[in-house]
């Protein structure tokens, strides 16, 4: 593996959004390298810039546009600076955090995505499952449902954010919101493969196969 890789255990979601946005501004002005860092959360809810309720009440829609009445979520809701819709994050999942410079790599945002879906598919064919994209939804999926999700932002050609990996996820806190805004429900990769590595080690063999990937692509 060429691109250093960082196992960070359990991270507040702020505090990591923060440290996030500061090394992609320090790489954008050529003071810091790219890099990889994983993790699992505090249970949190969040969602993308455009705050688009997908619940089932009305709760984060509220939320979303500055009302806290009416919260019936069983953890913190936070709207963020990335793309997508209102997802959930927390202990049993791997949040995949790479810090990349597509502008220096003359790779475009659509081939980064395809990039990052890929490597969550080769990472999850190495465990025996199956999984795949699907026409115009983000993500990967399989037969069993929605096993990662994938949000992004880009700022001075410098992409941060990333993915979600649904390891053994206590699925409760998915009951109050539609997984990406979809009627598909979320799945666990522990629901399809019982027998998986400790998430240290699944978090570095996904890095590894987006490392590979993205040196492929040049």
């Amino acid at each position: 593996m060429t691109m250093p890789f960082q196992w960070l255990g359990t991270q507040p979601y702020e505090a990591m959004w923060e440290r996030l946005k500061h090394r992609a501004g320090l790489l954008a002005l050529g003071q810091k390298d790219e890099l990889i860092w994983a993790c699992e959360h505090e249970p949190v809810y969040t969602t993308g810039k455009r705050a688009i309720d997908n619940s089932q009440t009305q709760s984060l829609g509220n939320i979303a546009h500055g009302n806290a009445s009416n919260i019936a979520l069983p953890a913190p809701f936070i709207v963020t600076d990335r793309g997508g819709e209102t997802t959930f994050h927390g202990t049993g999942q791997i949040m995949l955090y790479p810090i990349i410079h597509l502008r220096k790599r003359a790779l475009s945002v659509r081939n980064y995505i395809h990039i990052l879906e890929q490597s969550a598919i080769q990472t999850l064919a190495q465990y025996g499952i199956v999984a795949e994209r699907r026409c115009s939804l983000p993500g990967v999926w399989t037969n069993e449902g929605k096993i990662v999700a994938l949000g992004i932002r880009i700022s001075q050609g410098v992409a941060y954010h990333g993915m979600a990996m649904n390891i053994s996820v206590d699925m409760k806190y998915f009951d109050a919101i539609k997984p990406c805004g979809l009627e598909r429900k979320a799945v666990n990769m522990h629901d399809i493969q019982s027998e998986t590595p400790p998430m240290y080690q699944l978090a570095q063999a996904w890095a590894e196969q987006l490392d590979s990937l993205l040196n492929s692509a040049g």
